[in-house]
């Protein structure tokens, strides 16, 4: 049985952040605990993991395992996070149908975008299953794996208070790991730390995804703050935050030597370790206030 969850695009969300999208994101399940020298029986939060199907101009692209929720989002930030469009303007439909088969559900999420661009998706399409936002399962070769980034813009300076401020936010604001301890946040701050958009999902991929898709739904300007996300800072992090114009990603792991590469490249400012009031800047510092130089290039690195 297959029914749509959103007619069209833009609108709004069928499930979106918050209290809603952790209702939509796990279940209940009886389960044994050893618990003070004793099996019990116990209800538990569990996260869901659901196959997600992107199709464009009735091309199937990728399967991922995804939380099933801000789905709109997901879609949305994939796109333009993986160049199959330009620019959220370029995404002419989006539907989401969600299937159920011998109760277990799986979700299909229908898009139009411009024959041009369908055309080149076709020629570097995925088509083997994403595990859990895994970005590149299903690359057919090196070269559609391996992207450059786009140069990110200037940005805004962040201070050290602004990232601990952030941090301390997110702690609260993460609703589906505080019932099932199982999945990542991806946060975007204002340039004070004050946190705007949180979106969570198993995959640390997805959640960024999410964001990015939230961010363009919303129409905010990516170069007016900063993104923390809670899980390591890797190759593809990197990456989609340079894509979508974040000129600053915060990650409470580390980063790998790849990520620091791209964020170099990109002018993209990459943090890793950011813990309460510490934290390692891995590329271009100049965009942190408290790090040295206050002259800021276009590139967010020091002015000379």
């Amino acid at each position: 049985m297959s029914q749509p969850s959103n007619k069209s695009f833009p609108g709004t969300a069928a499930v979106a952040g918050g209290e809603d999208a952790a209702a939509a994101g796990h279940v209940r399940l009886p389960v044994r605990a050893w618990r003070d020298g004793r099996l019990v029986v116990v209800e538990d939060s569990v996260a869901e993991e659901t196959p997600v199907a992107l199709v464009y101009n009735s091309e199937p692209h990728v399967v991922m395992m995804a939380t099933p929720a801000d789905l709109e989002d997901f879609a949305l930030g994939f796109s333009c996070s993986e160049e199959v469009i330009g620019d959220a303007g370029e995404l002419q439909s989006l539907e989401v149908f969600r299937h159920d088969n011998a109760g277990a559900a799986s979700y299909e999420i229908r898009m139009r975008i411009p024959p041009q661009r369908h055309a080149a998706l076709l020629g570097r399409r995925r088509n083997l299953q994403g595990r859990t936002g895994c970005g590149l399962c299903g690359a057919e070769t090196i070269a559609d794996a391996i992207r450059s980034p786009r140069r990110v813009g200037a940005g805004v300076p962040v201070s050290s208070a602004a990232l601990r401020r952030a941090q301390d936010e997110l702690r609260r604001r993460q609703p589906l790991n505080a019932l099932t301890g199982a999945t990542h946040a991806a946060a975007w701050a204002a340039p004070d730390g004050a946190l705007q958009l949180v979106r969570e999902d198993v995959g640390r991929h997805n959640a960024l995804d999410k964001l990015i898709g939230a961010l363009l739904r919303e129409g905010r300007d990516t170069a007016r703050g900063f993104a923390l996300v809670t899980s390591r800072a890797s190759y593809e992090m990197a990456l989609k935050a340079a894509m979508a114009g974040i000129p600053l990603l915060a990650a409470i792991s580390a980063p790998t030597a790849y990520a620091i590469r791209v964020a170099g490249e990109a002018g993209l400012t990459l943090i890793g370790f950011a813990r309460g009031d510490s934290f390692v800047i891995y590329a271009c510092p100049a965009r942190v206030l408290d790090a040295g130089p206050r002259g800021l290039g276009a590139d967010g690195t020091a002015a000379s």
